[in-house]
């Protein structure tokens, strides 16, 4: 059964449903709970889409596409600009629904938040990305020019880490574009993608144009099969990556799927440790480990500055407050469901099995008054090899393992070795190791004294390897790439009683 609802209504009882042709839409079928991590407690229920809903949403998306395809460039930018005035003045009611549904401190929502508004200041600027190509006089009294037009309707799936900024790394550019969209985003967190759409289109946008659908693997397999969506972008584990991939490009539909990642900090003896230490602690811990920028494997060279690095991160970690991300002062929140609490903490015992030195034991914390809350302490190990799963896996959580090489090229080996490639940073004061690392090391975003070398939004975001399937990034230029197509159009008018015969050789 489908009825309309208001967005609005607490408690956990609400259903959290779709957001189709401008109208919020409850379909009832398998409604799931969304926790509120701190405290375990259920917040509301949401609902999973069958294939009839997400197919009604891309039919809303497909009717409005041909009038908003040809609406000017620089009436789509208007709308934008009202969107983001409107995204801003929602601010704290968007970070405080991250960290109800996530579980996050507030801060750290609040940044997600901003990170994403930058990509719709960014598409803005639609007039002037989309603007063409022309050449007067290519040849003889012929023009040539090059315009970007849209592909039509497309799609985005996201995970539960961004419920915010990942949406925007998306639908923002690919609507100025000149598309029509349709989000399925992470049904752990799915609040915040309905405010997103509610709120544009109060801000003007037509009904279709940006649709929100709540699902599993149903409403995933019915955007990977329907033949009207031509595109679909993709942040998520690696191997669904790969299946996004895979069965996306083989319906014909141009795909970018970004994919996991084991992003290493490689430590220089000449480097500021303690500025170092700093910077490990908000890459690995911050937002409980569950970002895909998060440093995990920090490699050391040379013996001192390991010793150094762990016993600064263990005096430090003493220091970590660890509770509600509602509450001020917290560093860490908790992990997102109970779920995901166990399959971390697996990880840290497989890791005292395979041999790994833990430091710091994060394991059985439990917080006052919230004692059901999914919660996991920070985890440090020291003397990790690489060959160990805890080094080669994503672990998705606050576990930060540290390896002990003796050289540069040592350390880049091992980052280079690994199955991804999505983001190193290097902490030295050496400007020749800075260089010689920036410059050869196999990996897609590269920091210096810089943990989280995310680009901002005039760049494009993506891994090498295994992090990414697909040939171009997200949001920046890329994704006016991706979500356009290139026309080249030649052109000649010949003078009235001006004709030439056929011409048999190519044109020069």
């Amino acid at each position: 059964m489908m009825t309309s609802q208001s967005a609005a209504g607490a408690g956990s009882d609400r259903i959290v449903g779709h957001f189709i042709g401008g109208e919020v839409i409850t379909d009832d079928r398998r409604p799931l709970p969304v926790f509120n991590p701190a405290t375990g407690e259920t917040r509301c229920y949401v609902a999973m889409a069958s294939s009839a809903t997400v197919e009604n949403a891309i039919s809303s998306a497909r009717q409005a596409f041909p009038a908003w395809r040809n609406t000017p460039p620089s009436r789509r930018a208007r709308i934008l600009f009202r969107y983001k005035t409107l995204l801003e003045e929602h601010a704290d009611e968007i970070a405080a629904l991250i960290t109800g549904e996530h579980g996050k401190v507030l801060p750290d929502s609040m940044g997600e938040f901003l990170r994403g508004v930058e990509i719709v200041d960014y598409a803005c600027g639609a007039p002037e990305f989309l603007k063409g190509e022309f050449s007067k006089n290519a040849g003889p009294d012929i023009d040539c020019w090059s315009e970007f037009q849209p592909l039509g309707v497309v799609a985005g799936i996201t995970p539960f880490n961004f419920p915010a900024m990942v949406p925007m790394w998306m639908y923002p550019m690919a609507i100025a574009c000149g598309n029509t969209f349709v989000l399925k985003p992470s049904e752990k967190d799915p609040s915040v993608p309905l405010l997103l759409a509610r709120l544009f289109t109060e801000a003007g946008l037509p009904d279709g144009v940006f649709n929100v659908v709540n699902g599993d693997r149903e409403a995933v397999d019915t955007l990977l099969a329907d033949p009207r969506i031509e595109a679909i972008s993709f942040v998520g584990s690696t191997a669904i990556a790969e299946h996004i991939y895979r069965t996306g490009t083989k319906n014909g539909k141009r795909v970018q799927a970004l994919g996991g990642a084991k992003n290493h900090a490689v430590v220089m003896p000449d480097a500021d440790i303690d500025h170092a230490v700093d910077a490990l602690m908000g890459a690995a811990y911050g937002s409980c480990g569950e970002r895909c920028m998060a440093i995990s494997v920090a490699v050391c060279v040379g013996e001192e500055t390991a010793d150094a690095v762990v016993g600064k991160l263990a005096g430090s970690l003493k220091n970590l407050k660890v509770g509600a991300g509602t509450d001020a002062g917290n560093d860490m929140g908790p992990l997102v469901t109970g779920a995901h609490l166990k399959r971390v903490s697996a990880y840290v015992d497989l890791g005292v099995e395979e041999g790994a030195e833990l430091v710091v034991d994060g394991r059985g914390l439990s917080v006052a008054g919230h004692e059901d809350g999914f919660f996991l302490g920070a985890c440090l190990f020291d003397r990790v090899e690489p060959s160990m799963q805890i080094c080669r896996e994503e672990i998705f959580g606050p576990v930060l393992c540290v390896v002990r090489v003796d050289s540069l090229e040592q350390a880049m080996a091992i980052i280079d070795a690994h199955e991804y490639g999505n983001g190193a940073c290097i902490f030295t004061r050496d400007g020749e190791a800075a260089r010689f690392f920036t410059d050869n090391i196999r990996i897609g975003m590269v920091g210096v004294n810089v943990p989280l070398p995310v680009p901002v939004a005039s760049h494009s975001f993506g891994g090498w390897k295994r992090s990414l399937f697909g040939d171009l990034y997200a949001y920046g230029p890329d994704s006016v790439r991706f979500y356009t197509h290139r026309k080249t159009i030649t052109q000649r008018w010949p003078s009235d009683g001006v004709r030439e015969g056929a011409r048999f050789s190519f044109p020069s």
